[in-house]
């Protein structure tokens, strides 16, 4: 589907790429200068500083309540999210970015929209509210569950665009059905979870356009779709790199890999923060004229730790593991079962190589004993994966 006449948020979406790089270079260095780190010469350099996982900043917080001391402003609300992990907010126009995500969806000025996101600790209902507001849409704030009271409140206000997690609405849907009700919602922007295609199909057959979002409690929107739907768009207000899992090393464009953001807000300006989920940088530029980076949305998560004979195997080992033989381009863990015991290979890219090597290396940082396979380059899947669990346990 071809969206040839959209109209762009503001004249950020179609800055040339020098245009976007120096503005966000000027950015980036003045949140760098927050967290009192030096000015970089350039966007690349960024990958040098290294990487905040939730982990880390988890354990900041409980040494320095509620965030960890990082710079802070104009924090009007703290949430909550699992962890726990302690999330400011702010009032000021937008904060969170979603307006740009509600704009590309069509919801606008005249619409209303029913907010299914949770308002209760987490700051989903509000992220979303924030972006309503900035488009020019009013919202009632329905949160989670009551059904039956959500299709009442649906058909009395005449709601026409639906905020939520992907599958939700359809629970609305089939609700209002049964109720005899007919609702007026035409567009759904969704986030939270995944849109799969019959998911997506099934609300077109039913008048319903549906989007979906990229977008965390601690950084707001990432990207977005576009009605297009190749890839997501990356946000404005933020930079985003896709590194190798277990490291903070850029993968070539097109490789699967770690998201790690970087946000421009002033007010929570987090550097080089590991989202732990898998996407890859599309090439070329969106039909619709957006000029920014797009990625392939989410593929998945990056912690892939496991266990394997009774010891934990991190992606951080094995980064290691590839950093000591320069000839290895890629490495993958794989825990297998072999009779009634584990089993672990290590597949490695490398042109040649000494297996014998490979092994006292494997043994030395992972811990563990395991079978060498040399592959060539370009032979493991491109999928993120440094750890695959082939164990089953059902």
């Amino acid at each position: 589907m071809r969206d040839t006449t959209v109209t762009h948020y503001d004249a950020l979406e179609t800055r040339s790429a020098d245009e976007r790089a120096a503005s966000q270079l000027a950015a980036l260095n003045a949140r760098l200068a927050q967290n009192g780190l030096a000015p970089v010469a350039a966007l690349s350099d960024l990958a040098r500083l290294p990487v905040l996982r939730k982990s880390e900043l988890s354990a900041r917080q409980k040494a320095h309540p509620p965030f960890g001391g990082l710079p802070v402003a104009n924090a009007a609300h703290v949430f909550q999210s699992p962890g726990p992990i302690y999330e400011p907010g702010g009032v000021s126009h937008d904060w969170w970015r979603m307006g740009r995500f509600l704009h590309a969806c069509g919801i606008g000025p005249g619409d209303i929209v029913q907010n299914c996101f949770g308002y209760h600790l987490t700051p989903a209902g509000m992220i979303f509210e924030s972006g309503a507001r900035a488009v020019g849409a009013a919202v009632l704030p329905a949160g989670t569950g009551q059904t039956d009271l959500q299709v009442r409140a649906a058909v009395d206000v005449g709601t026409t665009a639906y905020a939520g997690t992907p599958d939700y609405l359809k629970v609305i849907l089939d609700r209002a059905e049964e109720m005899g009700e007919r609702l007026k919602i035409t567009r759904a922007a969704v986030g939270g979870g995944a849109l799969f295609p019959s998911l997506r199909k099934e609300y077109a057959d039913r008048g319903i356009a549906c989007l979906q979002c990229y977008a965390t409690a601690d950084l707001g929107s990432i990207a977005y779709e576009v009605p297009v739907q190749e890839g997501m768009i990356v946000d404005e207000g933020v930079i985003v790199e896709i590194v190798r899992p277990g490291t903070g090393d850029p993968v070539p464009e097109g490789e699967v890999g770690e998201v790690v953001v970087t946000t421009l807000n002033p007010d929570y300006p987090l550097i080089r923060f590991a989202t732990g989920d898998l996407s890859a940088v599309m090439p070329g530029q969106s039909p619709c004229g957006r000029t920014n980076l797009r990625i392939r949305g989410w593929m998945g998560r990056a912690d892939q730790t496991t266990k394997i004979k009774g010891m934990f195997v991190r992606p951080e080992q094995v980064a290691e593991f590839v950093g000591r033989h320069p000839e290895i381009a890629r490495a993958r863990v794989i825990a297998s079962r072999e009779g009634e015991a584990d089993a672990m290979t290590v597949q490695v890219e490398s042109a040649g190589g000494d297996a014998t090597a490979y092994q006292k290396t494997v043994m030395d940082v992972l811990k563990l004993r395991g079978r060498i396979e040399i592959l060539p380059r370009g032979a493991l899947p491109n999928d993120g994966k440094v750890i695959e669990d082939r164990r089953r346990y059902d």
